[in-house]
């Protein structure tokens, strides 16, 4: 049973995984474009100007989004010493604990 319990985390954090890349790739997508393109279209190819802006947000967009996700690694790895200790000291408030 623990294993097939491992297998449902698994497979819910992939679930959440794909919804959080969709997120991120919708709001990118909307971000750059309300920048990027001029509302009233005159051509149906992007101008290059349009285009090296669109490059410029995508790449700003991927960085900030990859220096978020390491500062929150760094983060969880910080404080996860402390939550062990919360947890040996008093099972009752660890999470997900049933009492």
């Amino acid at each position: 049973m623990a294993g097939e319990l491992s297998n449902n985390q698994l497979q819910a954090a992939g679930e959440l995984e794909i919804e959080m890349m969709q997120d991120l790739y919708k709001r990118m997508t909307t971000a750059c474009h309300k920048k990027c393109v001029i509302p009233r279209y005159k051509d149906s190819e992007l101008s290059k100007g349009e285009s090296v802006c669109i490059d410029r947000c995508v790449a700003k967009y991927m960085e900030v989004h990859d220096r978020i996700g390491k500062q929150l690694t760094s983060m969880t790895l910080q404080q996860q010493p402390s939550l062990q200790a919360q947890q040996t000291v008093d099972p009752s408030r660890a999470v997900g604990s049933y009492q």
